[in-house]
């Protein structure tokens, strides 16, 4: 796929232009008894309060096999990404033999569908974020961009779209834009088409909050007319040399966040403000070292907040890890690197599901 002519309509025109063909084409659909009235409506919508780890889909798992074995109903599927920079075709993990396509996890999304729970599709990811290949950094084309987004809800009928942006990409305003544009483009499009999709930005923190470059992007957002549902910190790998109480830090990163989301969003209320929340946690040792450990204890105390403040989504990187099979190792894909059953963070965020 190539980006469209410097002639394209604006995106939210060709939205909005593009509702009368759609609606017509729905409508004659509906009257022969076929068509895509399909994703619309036909998986249940998110609760209010969810919790869904990442699942490393590079891993040859099967999603719908880890969740059914850890208790999960919902996952966050890592990563969406474009095979080379320059390119406007997504793939999971970046594998052009992974399209989005029923073929591709479709099996294992529609089990978790009839579970009653559901994926949430993940772009970008620290390494499509350094190597140029985040959709929106690699793609020129903001139709385009709208266009793959468009398609994940139409294959798989999700519900949410999270887009994990850091290192490189939280810098790049020229993608920041662009998505933020295409965002804004896919609401308008479901709103014509009457499918229901919401949008999380995942994003590093520091312990008080966002670091100025992720209060800019959230600006672009609001600047583009692009709703955000969920703002997902990522509360870990601070890297900031100090020990860390990382329940206590969770909660004034969350904190912090939740003022600079009141100055983006002042028609807000608190209770709204903090349902806009999202936490990932990365349980036991992270990227950093044992300064920076995640225990079970933290786990509890972490939910329990959760609960009680009504924040929207609770996760954690990643479900693979989600075992004590590497004590004292940090930052391992495979275990989190301290002594626990298998399966004890997701037991343990697990009922936040059920607030």
């Amino acid at each position: 796929m190539t980006p469209s002519s410097s002639r394209r309509p604006r995106p939210l025109l060709r939205a909005l232009l593009s509702c009368l063909t759609v609606t017509g084409l729905s409508a004659g659909a509906l009257a022969l008894g076929g068509g895509d009235a399909l994703a619309a409506g036909t998986t249940r919508p998110l609760p209010a309060h969810l919790s869904a780890p990442y699942f490393e889909a590079w891993t040859g798992d099967s999603p719908a096999a880890l969740a059914a074995a850890s208790g999960n109903k919902y996952l966050t599927m890592a990563f969406l990404q474009t095979d080379k920079a320059g390119s406007c075709d997504a793939y999971w993990n970046g594998d052009t033999t992974q399209p989005i396509s029923r073929t591709a996890f479709g099996a294992d999304i529609a089990a978790l569908q009839s579970r009653g729970g559901d994926a949430i599709p993940s772009f970008g990811g620290y390494g499509a974020d350094t190597t140029n290949t985040e959709l929106a950094d690699s793609c020129t084309s903001v139709d385009a961009i709208a266009k793959v987004y468009e398609s994940l809800v139409t294959t798989y009928g999700i519900k949410r779209i999270d887009l994990d942006i850091e290192a490189d990409s939280i810098t790049n305003t020229a993608g920041i834009d662009r998505r933020n544009k295409a965002i804004a483009e896919v609401e308008a499009w479901a709103r014509c088409t009457h499918h229901s999709v919401q949008f999380s930005y995942t994003l590093p923190t520091t312990a008080t909050g966002l670091a100025p470059s992720g209060v800019a992007l959230l600006q672009n957002a609001v600047d583009n007319h692009a709703r955000v549902d969920v703002v997902n910190i990522m509360t870990f790998d601070y890297w900031d040399g100090a020990t860390h109480d990382m329940a206590a830090d969770t909660q004034t990163a969350a904190k912090g966040l939740v003022g600079q989301l009141e100055a983006l969003y002042p028609n807000k209320t608190d209770d709204q403000l903090w349902h806009t929340v999202g936490i990932t946690e990365m349980p036991g040792i992270d990227d950093f070292g044992p300064e920076e450990t995640f225990t079970t204890q933290d786990a509890v105390k972490v939910e329990r907040w959760a609960e009680a403040k009504g924040v929207n989504t609770l996760s954690f990187w990643a479900l693979q890890r989600d075992n004590g099979g590497c004590v004292g190792t940090a930052g391992a894909n495979s275990c989190s690197g301290i002594a626990q059953d298998t399966w004890y963070f997701s037991h343990a965020f697990e009922r936040f599901n059920r607030v």
